[in-house]
């Protein structure tokens, strides 16, 4: 049997919550083009993710730990695939649109630069007389203007809803400016992108600590006391001694299953309580909906403020972030000082980006070790240029 695009836009609008968001009612492409004949206007979209430049480079991009420091660790791409299958995990419980929470979670993280969050507060800095540096709005960027794959428009081409799934990406770390990308500020995310929203932080709070905990920044005894961790240990019947590598992969995969389960929970019960009949009313709404319980909410709020203070600000990881404020700084200086360094592409889209900006698309898409052999390459007298 074989199932075409019309067939599969049919089983959308039979099987999918009312307010979730259907490929067949799509507001479309900004450039007109025929849709597939096999694939969804959102399957295409995540296809296309899928074959970007940018996509692949995210596997040598930090998250936490810098590419060079273990191949155990988490890189933007393991992360960004871990969000993903948590994203379509939620997609199927809430009757969403898994294409295009998978499509969101994919491209969430695109804009992202070397060295993590710490880079992007680097180059936010450093372009502060030029509008700045947001990953959210650089995702956004390379996805309409920077990755050059057809010949009739600049970037992807994707359809309306991604793009605004993209812009409206908002946790603790990162806002969403709507207003200033063209999509309505009074409309909050789709239940698409507000999925793809708490995916990230689950993720993330989850892996964070477990990749703390493998690399041994942080002790077992030191998450004695947090309420989290009480409950794993009651969770998996650990009494707290041999802390082996299985127990700690029980550990962080109970913690997924009670956050993902305490979301559904408390997703269904504001669902109900509103009942938004459409997409629109959803996101009318005077919250969103795809939240964690209040309990949940305080436990998480424990969580991340031991992983602030114990890993993020670990003096290991401190001294990462000052090295790469300072590799980045001096990339950004001598390319502004003088343009003639940069390879004849990024060379050629000065007059049209200037030169700040093309430096920082530049420098922004770098892995964190291409980043480390080009700034030996301008600064080591021993290394070829």
């Amino acid at each position: 049997m074989i199932i075409n695009r019309q067939q599969r836009e049919e089983i959308e609008e039979k099987t999918l919550a009312p307010y979730a968001t259907f490929s067949g009612r799509s507001r479309g492409r900004e450039y007109p083009e025929g849709e597939a004949e096999y694939r969804t206007a959102f399957q295409r979209d995540r296809d296309r993710i899928l074959h970007t430049t940018a996509f692949r480079r995210l596997e040598y991009k930090t998250q936490v730990f810098i590419n060079f420091e273990g191949d155990y660790y988490r890189t933007r791409l393991t992360h960004t695939l871990e969000v993903t299958q948590i994203g379509r995990s939620l997609a199927r419980a809430f009757a969403a649109n898994e294409d295009l929470v998978e499509a969101i979670c994919l491209s969430h993280d695109l804009g992202h630069p070397p060295f993590g969050h710490s880079g992007e507060a680097i180059l936010n800095k450093l372009m502060a007389g030029h509008n700045g540096f947001d990953h959210n709005k650089q995702s956004l960027r390379i996805v309409t203007k920077l990755e050059a794959r057809y010949p009739g428009w600049p970037g992807l081409n994707l359809t309306y809803e991604l793009r605004e799934g993209i812009v409206k990406h908002e946790t603790e770390y990162d806002l969403s400016d709507a207003a200033s990308e063209g999509f309505d500020p009074e409309k909050r995310g789709s239940l698409e992108a507000q999925i793809a929203n708490i995916a990230d932080e689950l993720a993330y709070n989850a892996h964070d600590l477990d990749d703390g905990l493998r690399a041994g920044l942080i002790e077992p005894q030191q998450l004695d006391g947090l309420t989290i961790w009480q409950m794993l240990k009651d969770s998996i019947g650990w009494d707290g001694r041999d802390f082996s590598e299985q127990v700690r992969h029980r550990i962080i995969r109970r913690m997924l299953g009670i956050e993902i389960d305490d979301v559904i929970e408390a997703t269904g019960a504001l669902l109900a309580r509103y009942n938004p009949q459409s997409l629109d009313a959803l996101q009318r709404l005077p919250q969103n909906v795809v939240v964690h319980s209040d309990e949940m909410n305080a436990i998480n709020r424990e969580l991340k403020n031991f992983l602030f203070q114990e890993l993020y600000r670990h003096h290991r990881v401190v001294r990462m972030a000052v090295k790469a404020e300072r590799f980045l700084s001096e990339l950004f200086e001598t390319y502004i000082n003088e343009p003639a360094q940069l390879p004849p592409t990024v060379q050629q889209v000065i007059e049209k980006r200037g030169v700040e900006r093309a430096v920082t698309d530049y420098i922004a898409g770098m892995t964190d070790r291409f980043a480390l052999q080009e700034w030996e390459r301008l600064f080591d007298p021993f290394t070829r240029p």
